[in-house]
C-alpha cells in the first residue's frame, strides 16, 4: 500500500506537471495567458493521479504506469517544443 501512496505522490506529481504543461501550451495564443488556469488545474490533476495509483493491484504496477505516463507526457511536450509548434 505504501508503494502505491508514494507512486501517487511522486510519480503523480510528474503526471500532473506534464498535464499542466499541456493545459498551458495547447490553447491558442501565448502560453503566458494560460499560466494561471494551468496552475489552478495542477492540484486537482495531482489529486486525480494520486487516486489513480490505487486503481492498480500492486505498487510496482502503479509506479510503472504513472512513471510511463509522466515520461510520455513530457516526451509530447518536448516534441511540441522541438517541432516549434509552441513558443
Amino acid at each position: 500500500m505504501w508503494a502505491r501512496v508514494l507512486a501517487g505522490l511522486v510519480a503523480g506529481f510528474f503526471v500532473a506537471a506534464a498535464a499542466t504543461g499541456w493545459v498551458a501550451w495547447l490553447p491558442p495564443g501565448p502560453w503566458q495567458s494560460a499560466i494561471v488556469p494551468s496552475l489552478i488545474a495542477f492540484i486537482p490533476l495531482w489529486m486525480l493521479a494520486a487516486l489513480w495509483a490505487f486503481a492498480f493491484r500492486t505498487g510496482v504496477r502503479a509506479w510503472a504506469w504513472l512513471g510511463a505516463t509522466a515520461l510520455a507526457g513530457f516526451a509530447v511536450l518536448w516534441l511540441l517544443r522541438a517541432l516549434h509548434w509552441v513558443a
